[in-house]
Order: structure tokens, then C-alpha cells, then sequence
């Protein structure tokens, strides 16, 4: 356990040393310029990937929750996919104010995030097919020591796995996009969008199979946003 820690650590000291060089690598070979908020292992091909557990050589450090180390108007694009409801609200608020301040006059946010509002419809009495599937999914998945295929457990499992602080509905989250700054505020279905850079984003992540993305797909908001002129 020691050893893990102390690699973490030391990945995300060399990845803060080495920020200011991959940052300005790429900001001098991109002319449009994407910014991508929580990585993971999924990096995207054009974008300045980052996330808050980075490897130094290929996604670059930056913890959301905190100011983010870019100057004003430095992007085109932002794309972030489940990081929001890792974040406390106030956290979030901030997250949504520095993505305000480093894009460019007209850019545009693409937010994804677990739907609070997909998840409060499970409760209905006449499920569908892929509502079961999905109670099924996450019993299986997160608690086959239970074996119980409720409700409840789903929603135990949003609230306290993941490290999830806040879940948003449509109506939340385009709230705090607007108190953000941003205007435009539009709701997308999943991997589709008229603008380019951001139609089929949310492909199946490494290690995902065809359940896994069905499952992702039914339980993500996304929402698209811009900054004014």
C-alpha cells in the first residue's frame, strides 16, 4: 500500500514539473484547442487531456476542484464525463466558473454527468425493459453480495460509490451553467451533437463492454453550453 501511494505521489510531482512544457507543447501545435476534464484511461486524440490521477507522460495533472493552472481564453472546447458529481456543489460552481473563464469568447462545454432524474424514474411501478436491466446491472456489478434487485440499491450505489458528492438533473445542472456564465444551455443525447468536436465523444471507455456502454448510456445526462461573444 505504501509503494502505491508514495507511485501516486511521485506521478503527480513529475506530471506538475513537466506541465508547463506539455501545456505549451500543445497549445503551439494546436490551433483549435480542446480541453478534456477527467481523462482517465480515456485519452482523446486533438485534446489537452488531463485528470486528477495523471500519468506524466501522457494525460497532465489538474485537480478540478481547485483553479485551474491555464490563462483566460486559452481554449476552444472543454469535454468533461463524469467528473461534476465528484465534486461538492461549491466545488462544482467553481469548476463550472474556471471552464467559463478559460474558454473563449463563443466556445463551448460539453458536460456528462449521472441523471438524478433517470435514476428517481426507476421508482416507477411499470418498468421497462432496460429500467430492469439497468437495477440488474448495478446489483451485479457493485453488490452481488446483496442479490436484492431494488431501487434502493442503485441508489446507494450512485450516492455512495464512486466517490460521488452531488447528482444533478437537467434542471440543476443548467443552473449552475448559468450561474456560471454560460448561455445556450441545450440537452444532448448521448455521443450525438451538431458540433463536430463533440459527436460520438462518449465512446466506450477501455475495459467496457457492450452492457457497460448500453448501461452508461441510459444513466448519463449530457448537456452543451457556450460562452457569449
Amino acid at each position: 500500500m505504501t509503494a502505491l501511494f508514495c507511485s501516486r505521489k511521485s506521478n503527480e510531482a513529475i506530471s506538475r514539473a513537466i506541465r508547463p512544457l506539455l501545456l505549451r507543447q500543445y497549445l503551439n501545435s494546436h490551433q483549435v484547442r480542446k480541453l478534456h476534464i477527467g481523462a482517465g484511461s480515456k485519452a482523446l486524440l486533438g485534446w489537452l487531456n488531463t485528470d486528477r490521477s495523471s500519468s506524466p507522460t501522457r494525460v497532465l495533472f489538474l485537480d478540478a476542484a481547485n483553479p485551474f493552472p491555464f490563462r483566460d481564453a486559452a481554449f476552444d472546447y472543454i469535454y468533461s464525463h463524469h467528473v461534476i458529481e465528484h465534486l461538492t456543489y461549491k466545488q462544482g460552481q467553481l469548476m463550472l466558473r474556471e471552464c467559463f473563464r478559460v474558454l473563449k469568447p463563443g466556445g463551448s462545454i460539453r458536460t456528462a454527468t449521472p441523471d438524478l432524474e433517470t435514476l428517481i424514474g426507476l421508482y416507477t411501478p411499470q418498468k421497462s425493459s432496460l429500467q430492469q436491466r439497468y437495477i440488474h446491472w448495478v446489483v451485479d456489478k457493485f453488490y452481488p453480495e446483496i442479490g436484492i434487485y431494488l431501487e434502493s440499491v442503485v441508489f446507494n450505489s450512485a450516492f455512495r460509490n464512486f466517490g460521488h458528492q452531488f447528482l444533478y438533473d437537467y434542471a440543476m445542472l443548467g443552473t449552475a451553467l448559468e450561474k456560471a456564465g454560460f448561455v445556450a444551455i441545450t440537452r444532448c443525447s448521448v455521443g450525438e451533437s451538431d458540433d463536430e468536436a463533440f459527436h460520438g465523444i462518449e465512446s466506450r471507455a477501455p475495459g467496457d463492454d457492450e452492457e457497460d456502454e448500453e448501461m452508461m448510456r441510459f444513466e448519463t445526462m449530457v448537456v452543451e453550453a457556450r460562452r457569449p461573444l
